[in-house]
């Protein structure tokens, strides 16, 4: 009877790299989920700071304005409370008493509803120093809170970006639209910058600025290297009647930012159509061709490989006639 042979154990520089394709694994497995919430907590925040931010600070400055009962001194015919630690006073039936500045005074239920709940405010703010400064956490608490103003404010942004996408789609809506984006370029290094985000969520907002009809192969940028690209439609007539074929319109994206590329005009019988959606296109040129739909891969386990576009040949067949060459 033998021995069996020994393992080797892993070296040192083995480990290592065990441990580095590891990590890079574990990289590949939490970053899209951990990028993806990242970039939502950023638009959110972005919103809540410059929108719902100013929106509700205007609102709760109005509700404060109409409610609010401040005292910059005590009236002649007020009753002084004498039996409290802090000087005060009742007037009309309400306690009153002195902010921190001692200049101002307001009612009592009002400062014991804040203090009561100032565990509902972000600990990082100060606690409030002024009649008015209570007036607008009052608010906050009785009026405005959190759980009632985000579902409204949610529900009422969507209506007003339909609303929007409505008016300035069509007629006098849509000029005034092209009308302030030509006085917007004209301005010097703003346009730099607006221009760009227009450009760039022109494409991925605005489905009538672009109109993508299929996906195609091209050799492209020379003969033997093949890229995807997205037909916008038919060229200029020009290049038609010249060449005497059909010529296409074709958006060449740049991985990884498929928002950015080149138009090219090249002739139809020069392309291949793709059995793509564009969805799968975007995410192939994205990746760099990494992610490869699975109608597409060459080991895809689907028991009927589809034909070739243009070819009447499955991939099977050509891998079978390949090998028997």
């Amino acid at each position: 009877m033998t021995d069996p042979t020994p393992t080797t154990p892993p070296t040192g520089n083995a480990a290592r790299g065990g441990f580095r394709r590891a990590v890079l694994r574990g990289l590949g497995v939490v970053l899209p989920p951990l990028l993806t919430i990242v970039v939502l907590i950023w638009a959110w925040n972005t919103i809540e700071s410059y929108v719902l931010g100013p929106i509700e600070s205007g609102v709760r400055s109005l509700v404060v304005y109409s409610i609010e009962d401040t005292l910059s001194e005590a009236p002649a015919n007020s009753t002084a409370i004498t039996d409290r630690r802090m000087d005060g006073f009742r007037f009309g039936g309400t306690t009153y008493v002195p902010d921190t500045t001692g200049r101002r005074f307001f009612p009592e239920y009002v400062k014991n509803t804040v203090d009561e709940n100032a565990d509902r405010f972000n600990v990082a703010l100060p606690p409030p120093a002024t009649a008015r400064a209570y007036w607008h956490r009052y608010v906050q608490l009785r009026y405005l809170p959190r759980t009632i103003v985000v579902p409204i404010f949610l529900v009422a942004f969507a209506g007003v970006l339909y609303f929007l996408g409505r008016l300035f789609t069509f007629g006098i809506g849509s000029y005034l639209l092209h009308a302030f984006d030509a006085a917007i370029l004209r301005i010097p290094i703003v346009n730099k910058v607006y221009g760009g985000v227009k450009q760039v969520t022109d494409f991925a907002f605005n489905e009538r600025d672009i109109q993508v009809n299929n996906v195609v192969a091209v050799q492209y940028p020379r003969d033997g290297l093949w890229s995807l690209g997205f037909v916008t439609g038919s060229s200029l007539k020009q290049l038609t009647d010249h060449t005497g074929e059909e010529m296409l319109s074709v958006l060449m994206p740049t991985s990884p930012m498929p928002m950015t590329g080149f138009t090219i005009t090249v002739r139809r019988s020069e392309t291949i159509d793709m059995d793509m959606t564009l969805d799968e296109a975007i995410q192939f040129v994205v990746s760099g061709g990494v992610v490869v739909p699975p109608g597409q891969r060459m080991h895809s386990t689907d028991p009927k490989p589809r034909p070739l576009p243009g070819s009447g040949v499955t991939p099977a067949a050509t891998t079978a006639a390949t090998s028997s060459s």
